[in-house]
């Protein structure tokens, strides 16, 4: 089980109440179901994916919370990054998996993953109208650490990109 599995089988409510009634000693679906006020088919349907999932064993009598599964994610560890090359420490805490998870306050190092960026997304002297600028920033943003638009201008601010009648242009 993968952390990520562990956060998509909890991400429902209903099925976190349930998983909580089972850490705190539900055995079996109606006790499930007497404890969190859920209908029974939710119970059940929610049981079929913490089980799936590997949050929850046994049957229904002797349903527990699947400690060695959750330990096991809980020390997974994230792979290497590609995206984070040189070990460059303002690249590390901006980027996870080739999205900005934010940008820094700071002009210099926010300077730093901009260059980053605008090496990996423009070719040195090629012309790009406004969309196509806007269609290779959009893959940073993924994560929500930003938006195209501010990236965009902030490529400009820094003269990383020149932009002239709607042209964009990476010196």
């Amino acid at each position: 089980m993968t952390a990520d599995a562990v956060a998509g089988a909890l991400a429902d409510d209903g099925r976190r109440r349930i998983f909580a009634a089972i850490v705190l000693g539900a055995t079996s679906a109606t006790q499930v179901a007497q404890r969190t006020g859920l209908a029974a088919r939710v119970v059940l349907t929610g049981l079929r994916r913490l089980t799936d999932a590997g949050l929850v064993t046994g049957a229904d009598g002797a349903l527990a919370a699947d400690e060695a599964s959750l330990r096991e994610a809980a020390r997974e560890r994230r792979p290497a990054d590609d995206a984070e090359p040189d070990g460059d420490p303002v690249l590390r805490t901006f980027l996870r998996a080739g999205a900005l998870v934010g940008l820094p306050a700071q002009r210099g190092r926010r300077r730093v993953l901009l260059a980053h960026i605008a090496e990996l997304s423009f070719e040195a002297g090629t012309a790009y109208p406004e969309r196509a600028v806007d269609e290779a920033l959009k893959p940073w943003c993924a994560a929500g650490g930003s938006d195209h638009v501010t990236l965009r201008r902030y490529l400009i601010d820094e003269r990383l990109l020149t932009r002239e009648h709607g042209i964009y242009q990476r010196p």
